[in-house]
């Protein structure tokens, strides 16, 4: 429940710093004082609207915020838990508006949109006035209330999550259908490329080994030239040869006894040459004995060269990236046959979230059919007993259509209302009177309050138009509904008055140079003091007194 409001320089409000109490809380004051500035200023920490126009003239900014015991609201805990806004003690709400018109609001010292703190303000705390009912003229909460009286919250939400899931199933199966021309013709690409890939069969380093045997055949008269010329230059030209000149080198540098040692390194150096020039000469014997300048076999190359740079050009890449390009092809394939096992898949899922959701869906139908008329009826009555004789009430049950599982269900809720006898029924955000529209409100919170998530019901002014026993009848309802929580109303009404558990006067306070308001919270003798004013005008008299201490007493009893 809300248990402390500070506003500091909001409107003709310098500073106000308020303790609130569970149960019903009377605000009254008399006309001007700004008995709904108090409201107004609340409904800013709970993401209402706000210009510059609400700053004190004077101040450069005003500051309002407003603290929630959240003991006995677990929604509202696990509404901060999911954001990582929960701290312990009183759940904290700011908001900031410069005199240049910017805001800023806080959730718990946290910077947060404006957005969130509705969203959360929407757990905490429902206002009512004859101008702004902010959730009872929405048809999302006719069904809401509808559920917590029918207890079927928990079934909703399966209806919601089952609905959702269809709904992201069939979006996924969608995308993955609307591409399939295109993915069919590219996997037959594919399976066509592959083939060809898979029948060139390329071995590993093998495009390097042919390349290189096409080389060696492709100049085979001149490497065979070659050879031979080495060949006799190193060992069989008989006017001179390497292997001639090396030995006969030895001969003359061994002909000396006890060499000096850089002979003797020379010598070894010479009969090293002489062996590796000997090993040249047998190497180059047998690559001519074993060459064989096949034609054929040159053919059969450059064939299978051809086959390979053939399709490195169709493909746009180098012979050597056709390997690489395989198997990313195969890769993009095999993608292609997981989207449509995947297509597959999916129409299980969406046929079985189908099932499903009609499933829990039909039961939230028949517990919404079964407590609408039982709810409708208890408003009804409600009604009669505020000033509303022969007024009628009614809950339709609306088909949702056949676009689909919704996540609402398989009915549009909405709330139907006659004021007054021989009226049609209309929606309730269709009720002509303020007045008829707050004591409406009243009827079904009273009704739902047992069963209502919103712990703190603020009723500004629900008593517009009404008087006598109708107006007794209304504090004796708002009592009722603070009993099971905190209601906070703001009236002129001494019958709403003497009902509260506490009572709140709004008073201007003159000064030198400006007026400003203030709140007081009054003993017992300053509210029977307040009420007879209420009654009587300004000068109180015995009688009105009287009167006074009489009411405050039997709303006590």
């Amino acid at each position: 429940m809300l248990v402390h409001l500070s506003v500091h320089n909001y409107a003709i409000v310098e500073h106000l710093d308020l303790e609130l109490d569970g149960g019903m809380s009377v605000i009254s004051g008399e006309t001007g004082a700004g008995k709904s500035i108090m409201l107004d200023a609340l409904g800013l920490t709970l993401g209402d609207r706000a210009d510059s126009g609400v700053v004190r003239p004077g101040a450069d900014k005003a500051d309002i915020l407003a603290s929630f015991d959240l003991e006995e609201i677990a929604e509202a805990r696990a509404w901060l838990a999911e954001r990582d806004l929960d701290h312990d003690g009183p759940c904290i709400l700011r908001r900031v508006i410069t005199a240049e018109g910017r805001s800023r609001g806080y959730i718990n010292g946290s910077p947060c949109p404006q957005s969130d703190l509705k969203a959360l303000g929407e757990l905490l705390i429902d206002i009512h006035s004859q101008h702004e009912h902010q959730s009872l003229l929405k048809t999302e909460t006719h069904r809401r209330l509808l559920d917590e009286y029918a207890g079927s919250q928990e079934l909703a939400r399966q209806v919601q999550w089952a609905a959702q899931r269809w709904k992201q199933t069939r979006s996924e199966l969608q995308r993955l259908s609307s591409q399939g021309d295109e993915q069919r013709a590219r996997h037959q690409l594919l399976s066509y490329q592959l083939e060809e890939l898979d029948n060139l069969a390329l071995g590993e380093h093998e495009l390097e080994q042919l390349e290189q045997e096409h080389k060696t055949l492709s100049n085979a008269e001149s490497l065979l030239s070659a050879c031979r010329l080495v060949i006799e230059q190193c060992s069989e030209n008989d006017a001179g040869n390497v292997l001639s000149a090396l030995t006969s080198s030895l001969n003359r540098l061994g002909s000396f006894q006890g060499q000096p040692g850089a002979l003797s390194d020379a010598t070894n150096l010479l009969a090293s040459a002489q062996i590796q020039v000997e090993e040249a000469v047998g190497e180059l014997n047998r690559f001519l004995d074993h060459f064989d300048a096949d034609p054929e076999r040159q053919q059969l190359l450059e064939e299978r060269l051809d086959a390979i740079y053939t399709l490195a050009r169709k493909h746009r890449v180098q012979p050597a990236e056709l390997a690489t390009m395989q198997q990313q092809l195969f890769e993009e394939l095999e993608n292609l046959n997981a989207d449509d096992q995947a297509v597959e898949r999916l129409n299980e899922e969406l046929a079985a979230y189908a099932r499903h959701y009609q499933e829990k869906a039909g039961e939230l139908s028949a517990l919404r059919h079964n407590a609408a008329s039982t709810l409708a009826a208890a408003v009804e009555q409600e009604m009669q007993s505020l000033g509303m004789p022969g007024g009628r009430f009614s809950i339709e049950l609306s088909s949702a259509g056949n676009t689909g599982p919704q996540p609402n269900g398989l009915e549009q809720v909405e709330f139907l209302v006659s004021a007054n006898p021989g009226q049609q029924l209309k929606a309730l955000a269709k009720v002509a009177s303020g007045g008829e529209l707050s004591r409406i409100s009243l009827a079904i919170q009273v009704i739902t309050a047992q069963t209502s998530r919103v712990p703190t019901l603020v009723f500004d002014e629900v008593d517009v138009g009404i008087g006598g026993p109708t107006a007794e009848v209304v504090g004796q309802l708002l009592r009722r509904l603070g009993e099971r929580g905190q209601v906070l109303t703001v009236t002129h009404l001494p019958q709403v008055a003497a009902q509260g558990h506490q009572h709140l006067f709004v008073h201007k306070v003159r000064g030198s140079d400006a007026t400003r308001t203030a709140v007081s919270k009054l003993d017992s003798g300053q509210r029977v003091e307040e009420i007879a004013r209420m009654l009587g005008g300004v000068d109180l008299t015995e009688e009105s007194l009287a009167h006074a201490r009489q009411m405050v007493g039997s709303a006590q009893a």
